[in-house]
């Protein structure tokens, strides 16, 4: 594995992973496993694809936040709207994404998706701030 990617996959994990609510990244849990793998699949997810600069990481996590809501993927979808809100991604806009899962996926998903968003948003403290901004 090359300085550069390993460069890359930390200062990439850095802007996704540190701030907002305190989560252990999966990667964790992956170590505990195979060290070796996880470091190659951290690697590649962190260090080649959410590294790539075809989509900013703003957009990045909005895709990944619309897709992990369809797939009904709660605790990971709590990771990433962690990591969405961090790297800048507007709060109204995910809420947007997540009702936008009605014709889709069904009301369901779209309420088990705002629950995680509530749940996030209140972890950082920002869900007052979220209420009062309106529509």
């Amino acid at each position: 594995m090359s300085d550069e990617i390993r460069k890359r996959t930390q200062e990439t994990a850095k802007k996704l992973w540190t701030g907002g609510i305190k989560m252990d990244p999966p990667y964790l849990t992956w170590k505990e496993f195979d060290r070796d793998l996880a470091n190659d699949l951290s690697m590649f997810i962190t260090g080649n694809l959410y590294s790539r600069t075809v989509l900013t990481l703003p957009e990045r996590q909005m895709a990944a936040c619309a897709m992990l809501a369809a797939l009904g993927a709660a605790d990971e979808l709590k990771l990433h709207v962690n990591a969405a809100l961090n790297v800048g991604c507007d709060p109204r806009k995910l809420a947007e994404v997540f009702f936008q899962l009605a014709p889709y996926g069904g009301m369901p998903l779209v309420n088990k998706a705002l629950e995680v968003f509530r749940e996030v948003l209140k972890g950082r403290g920002e869900w007052e701030a979220f209420t009062q901004g309106g529509k």
